[in-house]
C-alpha cells in the first residue's frame, strides 16, 4: 500500500501542483517515489464548460468530489489551487499547510501584444471570472467580456485563433507551466488585485490523520498561511462566492501583515476598499474586520447572493 494517496484534479496545472507536493513530500519523509500516488478525480467544475461556475453552484464544484474521496478515505491528501477553494470546508477536513506562494498578478494575454489599455476600442476579453471583469471594465469601459472557460492552455489556444482578443490568467500558474512568456503584459496589484488564495497551493487533509497533518506541516509555507488566514477570513465575512467581483491581497513581513481587500460592482462602476495593518497573530481579525467594513458602506446589491 502507498504510504500517501494524494487526490487531484487532471489538469496540467492541477498535476503539477500536486505533483510538487509530492516530491517535496518524498523529500520531507525520506520516502521512495513510488511511495505517494496520486489520484486523479474528475470535478463537477471540470465537466461543466458550458456556463459560468456562478450559474451551476460556485467553488465548490472544483473540489466537491475530492472532498468526498478524502472523507471517504480513499485519498489521505489533497492539493488544490487555494483560489479555487470555498471559504468553508465539509465537516472533517482542515486545510494543513500551504506552499510558498507564487506571483500574485494577473497577466494579460493579447492577439495584439501590449497590455490592457493597448487593446482596440471595443475589443473582447475572454475570462470566467467575475473579478477580471469588473476590473477590466473599471479600468476600460468600453471593453466586451465573454465567458472563457477551459484549462490554461485551452485558454492560450483560443487567443491564438482569434475567437478573443485577449484573455488574463494568473501569472503564477502560466510561471508553472512554462508559459510565462506568452504574457503580453503584466497587471500590477495596485490596479488589478488578485482573488483571495491567488497564486497559492493549498494541501488539505482528515481534520483526524494526525499523520498526514504532521507530514503536510513539515512542507508548509508559514508566511503563506498567515497571509492566507487574513484573505479567507475577508471572504467568509461577505459570504464570498463566484458570483460576486472581490480581491483580496495579504502582504507578510517579518514586521507584521498589510491586507487590502476590495468589492465591485459587476460593471466595475463602483469599487469598495478596506486596508488594515497588524501583526501576524492578528491576520483572521484584520481579514474580518475588512469584510465588516465593507458591509457597512457597500450597497446591498452589489454583494449577490
Amino acid at each position: 500500500m502507498a504510504h500517501f494517496t494524494i487526490g487531484t484534479r487532471g489538469s496540467p496545472l492541477a498535476l503539477w501542483q500536486a505533483n510538487t507536493v509530492k516530491a517535496r513530500l518524498v523529500a520531507a519523509l525520506g520516502l521512495a517515489g513510488d511511495d505517494i500516488v496520486l489520484q486523479v478525480i474528475k470535478t463537477s467544475g471540470d465537466q461543466i464548460q458550458d456556463r459560468a461556475l456562478s450559474e451551476a453552484g460556485g467553488k465548490g464544484l472544483f473540489t466537491k468530489e475530492i472532498d468526498e474521496a478524502q472523507l471517504e478515505r480513499r485519498a489521505e491528501i489533497a492539493v488544490h489551487s487555494a483560489k479555487d477553494m470555498p471559504t468553508v470546508l465539509p465537516d472533517g477536513l482542515v486545510i494543513a499547510g500551504y506552499l510558498e506562494r507564487e506571483d500574485v498578478r494577473d497577466a494579460l494575454i493579447s492577439g495584439h501584444g501590449g497590455g490592457l489599455m493597448d487593446l482596440p476600442q471595443g475589443a473582447t476579453v475572454g475570462t470566467a471570472s467575475l473579478r477580471r471583469q469588473a476590473l477590466v471594465k473599471r479600468l476600460r469601459p468600453d471593453i466586451k467580456t465573454a465567458l472563457l472557460r477551459g484549462n490554461v492552455e485551452t485558454r492560450l489556444r483560443k487567443v491564438k485563433e482569434g475567437e478573443v482578443d485577449a484573455t488574463l490568467l494568473a501569472l503564477a500558474g502560466l510561471k508553472r507551466l512554462g508559459y510565462a512568456d506568452r504574457a503580453t503584459a503584466l497587471l500590477s496589484e495596485q490596479d488589478f488585485p488578485p482573488a483571495v488564495g491567488q497564486g497559492a497551493i493549498a494541501i488539505t487533509t482528515r481534520a483526524d490523520d494526525a499523520r498526514a497533518r504532521h507530514a503536510v506541516r513539515l512542507i508548509a509555507h508559514e508566511p503563506t498561511r498567515i497571509a492566507l488566514e487574513a484573505e479567507r477570513a475577508f471572504l467568509k465575512v461577505l459570504d464570498g462566492s463566484c458570483r460576486t467581483p472581490i480581491a483580496g491581497h495579504a502582504v507578510v513581513t517579518d514586521e507584521g501583515i498589510r491586507f487590502r481587500g476590495l468589492v465591485l460592482r459587476a460593471d466595475g462602476s463602483e469599487a469598495y476598499e478596506e486596508i488594515r495593518t497588524g501583526g501576524h497573530d492578528d491576520a483572521a481579525e484584520l481579514g474580518a474586520e475588512a469584510g465588516r467594513a465593507v458591509l457597512a458602506r457597500a450597497p446591498s446589491d452589489i454583494l449577490a447572493h
